[in-house]
């Protein structure tokens, strides 16, 4: 129960906030992210990403080039559908970089905001939240969109076989492939000859038992 000091202080939030209404769209949704990075940074729930959703300037968000989701036209058409119809219900994740914002989760959901149709109804902006602002090297960054992909089911095997390839080359080991993209060292070493890095690991045991089912889940 919220109790009479709070009550207060919310109020005179509530009132204060009631002047930006007069402001210019973009300057409004500024402002509005200011104030949403403000209270962010008080909540109790600072350390979850979902608990600040910015709306930022969509042309400082790009996608990544190692993500190996893929999504097919009919459930492209529907999430083009969806977000038409209901809106955005989920924020696109992000990393900081010097270059702006890299998608990290919600690559298709980037592309429709920037159709012009939507973006014209979002006036150019996208809902970002940021995630792991002090974890922003490369393999981070790959193990994270997996991580998003993975829990949900979505994967391509050719595209997970570049990404622990590319893993591997920037000296990760195995445990630690396994332990951030969540496989059994089976998986990982499948992978590894998938991508055409046999020849180099050719001393490398597995189960003949593996199939690709087996990390479908």
């Amino acid at each position: 129960m919220t109790s009479s000091r709070a009550r207060d202080i919310t109020d005179a939030i509530i009132q204060s906030a009631q002047r930006l209404a007069d402001l210019p769209t973009q300057e409004r949704i500024d402002a509005l992210n200011e104030v949403r990075q403000a209270l962010h940074r008080l909540s109790p729930m600072a350390d979850q990403p979902i608990d600040c959703v910015l709306w930022v300037r969509a042309d400082c968000v790009r996608g990544n080039a190692y993500n190996p989701n893929s999504v097919a036209p009919p459930e492209m058409r529907l999430l083009e559908r969806s977000i038409e119809a209901d809106g955005y219900t989920q924020p696109i994740v992000a990393w900081e970089d010097g270059d702006g914002l890299e998608v990290v989760d919600g690559f298709h959901r980037h592309l429709v905001g920037k159709t012009p149709e939507v973006s014209a109804r979002l006036h150019g902006r996208l809902p970002v939240t940021i995630a792991n602002a002090d974890r922003t090297d490369l393999p981070d960054r790959m193990a994270s969109t997996i991580r998003h992909n993975r829990a949900r089911g979505e994967h391509s095997v050719a595209g997970m076989s570049e990404i622990v390839v590319e893993l591997a080359r920037r000296g990760k080991t195995d445990e630690w492939i396994g332990r951030e993209l969540g496989m059994d060292p089976d998986e990982v070493r499948r992978l590894r000859q998938v991508g055409g890095l046999a020849e180099m690991f050719a001393d490398d045991e597995f189960s003949e038992a593996w199939e690709v089912d087996n990390w479908q889940r």
